[in-house]
């Protein structure tokens, strides 16, 4: 089996997540007999952390070193547990026929590339490599080699599914959207998704919001592929609606615990984490927060409406001045990647000499913005007044990372996973959120965490566990929908002043809720909605065989 993605050896965005632990659990059942292939985009001086070249994998391959267009390749392992084989694949040279390669694609699909931009071009180029590539491969292998599946992952590899349709008539396709374009170009844009579903027309939608290329793509390797798959239910009816295909399988996003440390490890990361955000928001406000701090988080792509950033702000907002002097400080931290262009020397230096300061200009934010003026989260944050953001009498204090947590970026220097032991609880109040990794990211660390009804994670917890709620799973599911943003600031504000008012006891017992919670999520359990998927897409590659 070939699994082709943006996101092999390139962490990106939760796409990585889903591959990487989920490579582990296919591994187990067949041993090498899967190849991811990746976009090698560290050409630059710098190597994929993740990636382990290795020349003796893929040893039958003889043909990689003169393969068609001036495609390169490097091939070795993904450096994630279960080390499956992976090639990365430098496509540059697929820019040169790229023109002509659209127009067969037109001829045989439909799919119209004549209004692209942006990204489009370098996906399609990769894509179209990873097609060239697997048909390479399968041209060296062993006659022995049958029952191939190639499985790809978003519009960005749709090309690459098409170029296996038309060529490799023997390969079972499956294509998988993790969120279609459609639906969130039409969430991004500040349109009513949900009560307006059925009046939406995908086609229509794509004219409108200038996404006709990337729909086109999207839609016909949706109806082209062997077997269709989505991650969630909430999806599934999006793609039935903007794709006009219904998912034939629902696959859920599983989880691997293998990363989640021990209980002793767990307890020295706390403490840690605890003491380098502190530090960092004494610094920059020139304030004193004590071992008692609540501090909440929230993480993710900047997608400022999608993924309830500005929801998360003003539920922030509201709670700051209805406390009182006898309720805990809350410390919360925005987590999220965005235009940075490195730390903050004046927070940097602070920090480096561990005196505590004054309060540095700008307490809100750890690295500089190449574009402050049109950051919407640091605009949200302005927007409450720096004057009351110092205000003693406010409770709640907000500080945003604009970053990925890495270890090395300058300021926090402690990797995501290693600072999520040291949060209270987390919030993901998102409004388009096909699965939602981190909120299961969260509770498998034993953190509670707040999302809602919209996210497919939400709409799992809620079917699994009915009637159930933070106490007994670690989860607290807000319903939203259209219409009740301000309900859903109040519910959320409400969570976390439970959370707050927590006992030792309770946290503990909150926290083995949210463990047992991510336990249920185990790829051990959802692998099998793929194992039915491969089957379908095996099945019509055996059907077409035979009926030509």
């Amino acid at each position: 089996m070939f699994e082709t993605s943006w996101e092999v050896c390139n962490k990106v965005g939760g796409i990585y997540t889903v591959l990487s632990t989920r490579a582990h659990t296919l591994q187990r059942l067949y041993n090498d007999k899967v190849v991811f292939i990746g976009p090698d985009v560290w050409t630059n001086g710098a190597d994929s952390p993740d990636f382990v070249e290795d020349d003796k994998v893929l040893a039958f391959w003889k043909s990689r070193e003169a393969l068609p267009c001036g495609i390169k390749v490097r091939v070795g392992r993904w450096d994630v547990p279960g080390r499956p084989v992976a090639v990365l694949v430098d496509f540059v040279s697929m820019y040169g026929v790229k023109d002509e390669f659209y127009g067969k694609m037109w001829n045989e699909f439909g799919v119209d590339s004549l209004h692209a931009y942006g990204d489009y071009d370098e996906a399609c180029a990769f894509s179209h490599a990873a097609g060239i590539v697997i048909e390479s491969i399968l041209g060296d292998a062993p006659a022995s080699c049958k029952n191939v599946l190639a499985h790809f992952n978003e519009w960005t590899t749709g090309m690459g599914l098409l170029y296996v349709k038309s060529r490799l008539p023997q390969v079972g396709t499956l294509f998988t959207t993790h969120a279609t374009c459609i639906g969130r170009s039409i969430c991004g844009n500040g349109k009513p998704l949900y009560d307006y579903m059925p009046g939406y027309f995908g086609d229509q939608m794509s004219r409108e919001l200038n996404m006709e290329s990337k729909h086109s793509l999207e839609k016909a390797a949706a109806h082209n592929a062997d077997c269709f798959t989505t991650v969630s239910d909430v999806t599934a009816i999006e793609c039935e609606q903007l794709l006009e295909k219904r998912p034939d399988v629902v696959t859920p996003n599983g989880f691997e615990k293998n990363f989640v440390p021990s209980p002793s490890k767990m307890k020295t990361l706390a403490r840690k984490s605890r003491k380098r955000l502190i530090d960092i928001a004494e610094v920059l406000t020139g304030k004193r927060f004590d071992d008692n701090t609540m501090i909440i988080a929230t993480s993710g792509r900047c997608e400022f409406r999608n993924k309830g950033l500005d929801l998360f702000l003003d539920t922030l907002a509201t709670m700051g001045y209805g406390m009182s002097d006898d309720d805990r400080s809350m410390l919360a931290y925005v987590l999220v990647p965005a235009w940075s262009r490195g730390p903050r020397e004046d927070l940097k230096s602070v920090l480096d000499s561990g005196e505590k300061g004054h309060g540095l200009a700008a307490p809100v934010i750890t690295h500089e913005l190449n574009n402050p003026g049109e950051d919407p989260i640091l605009n949200r944050i302005r927007s409450f007044g720096v004057s009351r953001i110092n205000d003693s009498k406010v409770h709640v204090h907000v500080v945003y990372v604009p970053c990925y947590l890495d270890g090395k970026d300058g300021i926090v220097d402690m990797p995501y996973y290693d600072l999520l032991p040291g949060l209270d609880a987390t919030v993901f109040a998102s409004y388009y959120e096909p699965w939602g990794y981190t909120p299961l990211e969260s509770v498998a660390f034993g953190v509670p965490t707040v999302t809602t009804s919209l996210s497919g994670f939400g709409q799992w917890v809620a079917s699994t566990h009915p009637g159930e709620g933070l106490t007994t799973t670690g989860v607290e599911v807000v319903g939203r929908t259209d219409g009740n943003y301000s309900h859903v600031v109040s519910e959320i504000a409400s969570t976390l002043r439970k959370i707050a008012s927590f006992s030792k006891k309770e946290k503990e017992t909150v926290a083995a809720a949210a463990m047992a919670t991510s336990d249920c999520a185990a790829w051990s359990y959802f692998i099998e909605y793929y194992v039915e998927a491969y089957g379908i897409a095996l099945k019509a590659a055996e059907n077409r065989i035979k009926n030509n």
